[in-house]
């Protein structure tokens, strides 16, 4: 019943009341987008007496967006956008008279000078400014393209004094479910080849398998482009003393996203030796034990990392990788199994070291 009011449009208002998060945020973009594209008509058209000023609303929206440094550098490049465009068409229609060949120099080079990657995705606007403006006649006349660029100026500052000033937007939530997405999906892979190893036998369910470890790899991919919004999300913000920065998060999210890696390592190399392929076969079951246990171990270390107050306890997966380290070097369980062990033994030792890398202090 639950699920069924959320899925619907009231349970999507109820959560962005009650929970601070992507619902809350949307709702507030779209109410500050708004705001921000009627102050710009009205104060293009009533304060100031534009005559259909439509690209200073336009601007505005675009403007307030995901984060307080995109609508900074999305200003620069909107304003300076739309002044290449108006300054083509003039030149464009004083040395072209014909307006369908002006309107063909004008799209052509627009989009030429739009591709300059200063631009950004406003670069576009150039071709398309120049385009309108040709199209409408008033290429020609100085004054309406004096008015272009102003009301093309004050509905971008709008749009960005309003994301500045008003609930600037923050992504400290999604770094923090990013991080227990992750933390979890690591530690579940974890368990599930302590399992596989145990067993004396190639897993049955090896696509199951094998597929969490592309979803780790996606979730770890996920991980990252969320820190670097949130990062950039905090750049300017006014909100710099909110709970909602999510900076406790940030070393643990960073040392989950390179145990992707190791892991892959690890599991490909537990399904070659289960497969018992020469020259890396199975090691004898008390090694493979003692392996199981050392990953059931990294596991619980991993869920620990996102726990708030909590350092993980990485002395028992040290003394366990220690004693299969041993083993490598004193058994003599064979030339093969040696490998076998090895491989596997190479990757958790990689894994533990970068679990090693958050801070003793309490670096979260």
């Amino acid at each position: 019943m639950n699920l069924t009011f959320d899925r619907t449009p009231v349970g999507w208002v109820a959560r962005a009341i009650r929970i601070p998060g992507s619902e809350r945020r949307t709702l507030f973009q779209a109410a500050k987008a708004t705001a921000a594209a009627v102050g710009a008509w009205l104060l293009a058209t009533l304060v100031l007496g534009l005559p259909q000023p439509f690209l200073a609303p336009y601007a505005a929206v675009f403007l307030v967006e995901s984060t307080v440094y995109r609508s900074l550098r999305g200003w620069v490049q909107q304003v300076g956008s739309v002044a290449t465009g108006v300054l083509l068409a003039a030149v464009a229609t004083r040395l072209v008279p014909e307006p369908t060949a002006a309107l063909a120099v004008v799209v052509f080079a627009g989009l030429l000078l739009g591709s300059w990657w200063r631009f950004g995705g406003s670069g576009v606007w150039v071709g398309v400014t120049g385009m309108l403006l040709v199209v409408y006649g008033t290429a020609g006349d100085p004054e309406l393209l004096g008015d272009r660029l102003l009301e093309t100026a004050l509905g971008a500052a709008i749009g960005l004094l309003i994301n500045v000033f008003v609930y600037p937007p923050l992504y400290g939530e999604r770094l923090e479910a990013a991080a227990d997405r992750l933390a979890a999906a690591l530690a579940g892979l974890l368990e599930t080849t302590a399992d596989v190893v145990r067993a004396d036998e190639p897993p049955g369910e090896i696509e199951e398998w094998l597929g969490q470890i592309r979803d780790v790899g996606s979730l770890a991919r996920d991980a990252e482009e969320t820190a670097v919004l949130t990062r950039e999300g905090r750049f300017l913000n006014l909100r710099r003393r909110s709970r909602y920065l999510g900076t406790r998060h940030d070393r643990p999210l960073r040392t989950l996203v390179t145990l992707w890696h190791p892991i892959e390592q690890l599991v490909d190399s537990v399904r070659t030796a289960s497969e018992g392929r020469e020259p890396f076969v199975y090691p004898w079951p008390e090694a493979r034990a003692t392996v199981a246990d050392l990953l059931l171990e990294l596991a619980s270390a991993v869920r620990d990392t996102v726990v708030p107050e909590r350092q993980p306890d990485l002395d028992r997966c040290r003394e366990l990788l220690t004693r299969v380290e041993d083993r490598l070097v004193s058994s003599n369980d064979g030339v093969t199994a040696t490998l076998g062990l090895g491989a596997m033994a190479l990757p958790v030792r990689r894994f533990l070291r970068q679990l090693d890398e958050i801070d003793p202090r309490g670096g979260k």
